[in-house]
């Protein structure tokens, strides 16, 4: 069963292109100061304090009696359970932004651990309301929300009954509640330290994973061919570990899905994500069939623009012939992110900014930093914080886009409390593709060279390449591994083979491959944070190029509607927040019109080489 005590991270999509630290400008480094001061800041201390004694009084109170409840008592309930929530996700936020800027340091990973262990110690007092929320009988609480105060909650007990078909006895959910830290998160911890402490040669340096990754993308091919090896190498040297891990969360996951009765791997994921199984299989299957007339065809006509007939796979993401690569100073990234936000609404830009008038932000990379870029959104009476890598290249303006969109929808769905302002992970990839589809428009629109044109146009399908292909190839990959692991424990070799397959039906035969990306796989951190979550990031662009064909069309109030989307955090799904731009996500042509915005711009590419 979920609980809100742990809030949901909106993490970037995962490639070959994450950047690092740059000498271009002073980067802004966040400052948690509006969660805490420090760790053992009296405020963090009376607040572990407080909570502690709210949730035994509140578990004193109302355990075993919900259904007994008169509608008001239950709204005052409802309030009271949030309260406690919320401090709980402020201690916990707090935890894992330190964590995150620093995974090497063993005081900040034992504090990490330490506030993990007492939130949940703490929450566990509270597990009872949800569970006896989902046996109360349907006319009892229909009466019990005719009261004002409870009917706010609508939304937030329909989310929670939707899992009542897959929920376990009380000591059972207790019991998985207790032992997650020292099981699946403590599986977590082991993978995200180990990554953060490896380090790679690579020209005499030994570099990060975060710089590594981002010499993928250099302009000396042999720059990029020895950062591709080293990267490979040094991941199957650590494999005996990342097999385990995987081979590890994918045996404790089955386990739990078979005692809640899910029928899929996938299936858990969807139900949290309130989209149906349908939509999802439809959102794969239109994609997959699109491989070839999407990945296939731009990489065959890159290999042509490099002059080759084949791309290493170190290759993939390489700068293009008339790329200028030029570093783009963090002053020029965050105007021209603003800027483009601005244009399609000035209320949303004025929020953008107080993410870079505040110290909200953590730009640099850093040893011992967790990699790529995420927006969290803390806790509504707080507000979020992004983390980046940022190195000056014009994808990093892309990802700062990205995430500044998530943490616009972030305070504007606050506005609803924190049990309503959690959206699902379809939705919440909205406004962070939308804001990068912003940024982008923006740019092309004033580029009036054609060549430059072109390698915009590139960069933008390589993105979307990224996001939607490579998202659901790595949906297709934890498919196979989870269906597979269920007849017993895979080899890291096996899993490698996995991994390559996928690859290849995906990306086509432009790509070659050498034997140390077999080892890939294990740097994606979503396949062991939240399986299956990937699929996410091509619903959400797919959905983004459909709803930006929309606003093209100048549909009516579509600024005042897309705000008012953003505002509702989770108090609706997708079919309710679709409607009002006349899209439904169950309709095939839904998928092929988002699909087809990519095969527009390989078709200007084509045209223009």
């Amino acid at each position: 069963m979920p609980h809100p005590a742990l809030p949901k991270i909106a993490l970037a999509p995962i490639s070959a292109k994450t950047a690092s630290a740059t000498a271009t400008a002073v980067l802004p480094v966040w400052n948690l100061v509006d969660l805490y001061a420090t760790t053992d800041s009296p405020r963090l201390r009376s607040d572990l304090s407080e909570v502690d004694r709210a949730a035994r009084g509140f578990e004193q109170r109302f355990k075993g009696k919900l259904a007994e409840l008169p509608g008001e008592e239950f709204g005052r309930a409802i309030g009271e359970y949030e309260k406690i929530s919320e401090t709980l996700s402020r201690l916990s936020s707090y935890a894992q932004l330190l964590h995150a800027g620093n995974m090497t340091d063993p005081e900040i990973g034992r504090f990490y651990q330490t506030m993990q262990e007492r939130v949940t110690d703490i929450s566990s007092r509270t597990l009872f309301f949800a569970l006896e929320i989902n046996r109360i009988d349907d006319t009892v609480l229909d009466k019990q929300l005719k009261d004002p105060g409870a009917a706010r909650y609508r939304p937030w007990l329909r989310d929670v009954r939707a899992f009542r078909p897959h929920q376990l006895a009380d000591d059972l959910e207790k019991l998985l509640h207790e032992k997650a830290v020292a099981g699946r998160n403590a599986w977590i911890r082991l993978f995200d330290e180990t990554m953060a402490s490896l380090r790679f040669d690579v020209q005499g340096k030994r570099l990060t994973s975060t710089e590594v990754l981002h010499l993928l993308s250099h302009k000396d091919k042999d720059t990029r061919r020895e950062a591709g090896r080293a990267f490979g190498m040094g991941l199957g040297e650590n494999m005996r570990t990342f097999g385990l891990v995987m081979n590890t969360l994918v045996k404790d996951k089955e386990v739990e899905d078979r005692w809640r009765g899910y029928a899929r791997p996938v299936s858990a994921r969807n139900l949290g994500n309130f989209v149906e199984d349908a939509v999802v299989d439809a959102l794969v299957a239109a994609v997959k069939e699109s491989y070839a007339g999407l990945s296939h065809r731009y990489y065959a006509i890159k290999a042509k623009w490099l002059g080759v007939d084949q791309l290493d796979y170190w290759d993939r993401n390489a700068p293009l012939p008339e790329d200028d690569d030029r570093e783009i100073a963090w002053e020029e990234a965050r105007d021209t992110v603003l800027s483009a936000y601005g244009a399609f609404s000035p209320d949303l830009a004025k929020i953008g900014k107080k993410f870079f008038d505040n110290a909200w932000i953590d730009a640099p990379a850093r040893a011992g930093k967790a990699g790529g870029a995420f927006a969290h959104p803390t806790v509504p009476s707080a507000h979020p914080y992004l983390l980046l890598n940022y190195q000056g290249k014009a994808r990093d303006v892309m990802t700062l886009a990205h995430e500044l969109g998530h943490g616009c929808h972030q305070i504007l769905a606050g506005a609803q409390g924190h049990l309503l302002a959690d959206t699902p992970l379809t939705l919440a990839e909205t406004a962070s593709v939308f804001g990068e589809m912003l940024t982008f428009r923006a740019i092309l629109a004033r580029e009036k060279d054609p060549k430059r044109r072109r390698v915009l146009l590139a960069t933008k399908v390589e993105d979307m390449l990224n996001t939607v292909v490579r998202q659901i190839a790595f949906y297709d990959f934890e498919t196979h591994v989870h269906d597979e692991r269920r007849k017993g424990e895979l080899t890291a070799e096996r899993i490698g083979e996995i991994w390559l397959a996928v690859q290849r039906e995906s990306l086509g035969s432009a790509l070659r491959f050498e034997p140390e990306y077999h080892h890939y796989w294990a740097y994606i951190p979503h396949f062991i944070h939240s399986p299956f979550y990937v699929y996410a990031y091509a619903f959400g662009d797919c959905l983004v190029n459909s709803l930006y064909a929309v606003y093209q069309d100048a549909h009516p109030n579509f600024v005042a509607k897309y705000m008012d989307m953003l505002r509702a955090g989770g108090t609706h799904r997708h079919k309710e927040l679709l409607a009002p731009f006349g899209m439904d996500a169950g309709d095939p042509k839904f998928w092929r019109r988002g699909l087809n915005v990519i095969r527009g711009f390989i078709d200007e590419i084509e045209a223009s080489a």
